[in-house]
């Protein structure tokens, strides 16, 4: 019998966002009853992305709940007490956790917290109702026929692959995202050719990875740049993970915004730590030493299309300078393309897509934007007849890049979240009230 749930808050997806989230509530506002609705089978984290050596690029203590709240059981530092790995991890000696470990963190403490996750389903649609008394509520319907109804929400449903346009049209499991890499790996290991797109962190550890992991396979790096970009990690420019820099970010006008963008940009994205870039630098030199060629880069190119067919998929480049065109055929195409962020209404992802249902009862920005506050609680166009919707870890355009997929500020965004509900939630409104009616979108 499939039995309905309801409770006060209702959260989508159950990574890192949402964990930290949990974590929160039960922390500070225990009385609130929540759910989230995870579809993987089991808590996981960048599972694509494991790759041997690779780190997290922030410091451990910026965990799932640190800077919120140093002596909770939940941090990093915690976890390995009771993993029995603290002292060696000390003695390790290296600036940042290896991802492995991190992942094995995430896991722990979504395994630890008193969540009620419904694994291996998905929202298969959104409703905004009226609840009894003329309050709005959530109502979701899952992949399995149950029914979710709430007071709030919180969306995280992490951010959407960004595959550039020329790739948009390719339907073909040879054109892959960066995060299906080690679940493709031995496919990709039975090609002769592959083409990694993109000259970031992500791209830079794939072309080492791919060097050690896929053995006899050619590697080809094609990047709009000349060349690595270092990432900028100048205590300075880090500050923009603060939450001081999130209230001048959000108060700041749009064009304002977009000019922060721009200065900021390399300290999270189109560029990598100077460890990897030296690590592959010394790689290709070692080659061209050993007069080999299995690894190249195709630099300063722009891809102008891209087409695939038995014999491959082919993709034609013109360099940046002098415009000759060229056309590269390889057996796969690894997009170390990153994400996307949210839009205006014209755009991409005005909202995430789980939310599209209620798109039309959102309110906007003069620019178009989707008007969210900044406790991440999205306004509806009738105040009144629209609930607590909160977008956690998909605010970057509002808030900053701190919201850029960053561990950073996860625990106190969290917090931030988690007041709002509570003062949004009355708690002599009991969860699971009738629900009278749909509001129409």
């Amino acid at each position: 019998m499939v039995t309905d749930i309801d409770v006060d808050v209702v959260g989508v997806g159950f990574g890192p966002a949402n964990i930290a989230l949990a974590i929160a509530l039960e922390e500070l506002s225990p009385h609130l009853s929540a759910v989230f609705v995870e579809q993987r089978e089991r808590p996981g984290w960048q599972a694509g992305m494991l790759l041997d050596g690779s780190d997290i690029q922030h410091h451990p203590v910026r965990d799932l709940v640190t800077p919120r709240n140093p002596r909770s059981r939940y941090t990093f530092l915690n976890y390995l007490v009771e993993q029995d790995r603290l002292f060696e991890f000390l003695n390790l000696g290296l600036p940042y956790p290896l991802r492995k470990d991190y992942a094995r963190y995430i896991v722990w403490a979504a395994e630890q917290v008193g969540a009620r996750v419904e694994y291996g389903t998905a929202v298969r649609d959104v409703a905004v109702v009226e609840r009894a008394g003329g309050r709005p509520g959530v109502r979701m319907e899952l992949a399995d026929g149950r029914r979710i109804t709430a007071r709030a929400a919180v969306v995280a449903p992490g951010r959407a692959p960004r595959i550039p346009p020329v790739f948009r049209g390719v339907d073909d499991p040879r054109v892959l995202h960066f995060t299906q890499y080690l679940q493709r790996a031995d496919d990709l290991a039975r090609a002769g050719r592959i083409a990694i797109v993109g000259a970031s962190q992500s791209a830079v550890e794939l072309v080492l990875d791919a060097w050690n992991r896929l053995p006899g396979v050619e590697i080809v790096n094609v990047m709009r740049e000349f060349g690595y970009r270092q990432k900028d990690l100048s205590p300075f420019t880090n500050e923009v993970y603060y939450p001081s820099f999130v209230d001048y970010y959000y108060a700041a006008p749009e064009p304002a915004k977009r000019d922060l963008d721009r200065q900021l940009r390399y300290t999270n994205y189109s560029a990598a730590d100077s460890d990897v870039i030296q690590a592959l630098y010394a790689r290709l030199y070692e080659q061209r030493l050993d007069g080999g060629d299995r690894v190249t880069l195709a630099r300063n190119v722009e891809i102008m299309d891209c087409a695939a067919d038995a014999d491959g998929v082919h993709l034609t480049l013109v360099d940046r300078a002098h415009r000759d065109s060229s056309v590269l055929t390889v057996d796969a195409v690894v997009l170390a393309t990153g994400f996307l962020d949210l839009t205006d209404d014209r755009g991409e992802q005005f909202l995430p897509a789980v939310l599209d249902p209620v798109r039309p009862l959102a309110a906007r920005t003069p620019t178009g934007r989707a008007d969210v506050g900044r406790d991440y609680r999205l306004a509806g166009a009738d105040p009144d007849r629209f609930p607590p919707v909160f977008l956690n870890g998909l605010c970057e355009t509002t808030h900053g890049m701190g919201d850029a997929g960053s561990f950073s500020l996860l625990s106190v965004r969290a917090a931030t979240m988690v007041r709002s509900l509570a003062a949004a939630l009355p708690a002599d409104e009991p969860a699971g009230a009738p629900l009278d009616a749909q509001v129409p979108a």
